[in-house]
């Protein structure tokens, strides 16, 4: 890989790094599935004009809606409502070793001892940040966890797809996944027009980032480089997305640094690189999550 696809790689990662900062901004007045609808939305109206997929596609971009779109995004915006954005960072790694999981239940793909532990130290790393202190309460943490699942098998459904470009499927998606999250925050939440009125030009900023610059840049930016290289040699940039989320959390918002982020954080990140790099030693390849 040259400096240039190098640097990209870590354009794109800080991207998806500093990404739960601007959640988590966002979230100071919207509630986390208005401003999920909001973000799919944006992303919407400023991609279906300019790519289109095939017709055929359209029916599993609609089931993609409800598993990632709101399986994942919805579940994972109203997690990361209850908890801070560093603790968020470490839990999206589980990503990975739900579609390991996944792959071997389903597929038949086979574990091996050395993804096997990689599997119980990045379930340990996130097990141990349930008795964080900064986490009020589990539920979050636990519904994020399961946003990581639903990430996973849209993964699955991705590959069922076929041939299609990365905006496409984004803009559609977030064409039919707006007005879903939208139904769901109003029956579950309250207050959306006054915090709509009530936006401030940072939370402006903040949507702005994670529809622009998290998703259509950071994605378009990624599947060129995947393109170029073997993800073999992306992989290992990409686990540098937690260090940053981390570090964002605690200079950017203030967060407090307590061992449980450090050592849970820690372990996560170890057990991910392990399946990654046993995955890898097989010949498989296992997608990053965002």
């Amino acid at each position: 890989m040259n400096l240039k696809d190098g640097l990209t790689a870590l354009v794109v990662v800080t991207l998806w790094g500093l990404n739960f900062i601007a959640v988590k901004v966002a979230l100071t007045v919207l509630s986390p599935f208005l401003l999920c609808s909001l973000r799919f939305a944006l992303v919407a109206v400023l991609t279906v004009a300019f790519f289109r997929p095939q017709a055929y596609q359209l029916p599993r971009i609609a089931g993609l809606a409800l598993v990632l779109g709101v399986g994942h995004f919805g579940l994972l915006f109203w997690g990361v409502a209850g908890m801070d954005a560093a603790t968020a960072a470490i839990v999206t790694q589980l990503g990975v070793p739900f579609s390991v999981l996944l792959a071997w239940a389903f597929f038949g793909d086979r574990l091996g001892l050395r993804r096997g532990a990689g599997l119980v130290a990045a379930f340990s790393g996130v097990a141990l940040l349930a008795g964080e202190p900064q986490l009020p309460a589990t539920a979050p943490l636990v519904v994020a966890v399961i946003a990581m699942a639903a990430w996973a098998v849209s993964n699955i459904q991705v590959k069922k797809l076929g041939d299609i470009h990365p905006l496409a499927l984004n803009g559609w998606m977030g064409l039919m996944t707006a007005p879903l999250l939208a139904g769901i925050s109003l029956a579950a939440e309250s207050g959306q027009g006054a915090a709509l009125a009530a936006m401030t030009w940072p939370v402006v900023a903040a949507i702005a980032y994670t529809t622009i610059g998290s998703s259509l840049v950071a994605y378009t930016l990624w599947y060129r480089l995947v393109s170029r290289h073997d993800l073999s040699r992306l992989v290992p940039i990409t686990l540098l997305g937690p260090v940053i989320g981390v570090a964002g959390g605690v200079l950017v918002l203030g967060e407090a640094l307590t061992w449980q982020k450090v050592v849970g954080g820690a372990i996560t990140v170890a057990g991910v690189a392990l399946v990654q790099l046993a995955g890898q030693r097989g010949g498989e390849r296992v997608e990053p999550g965002p």
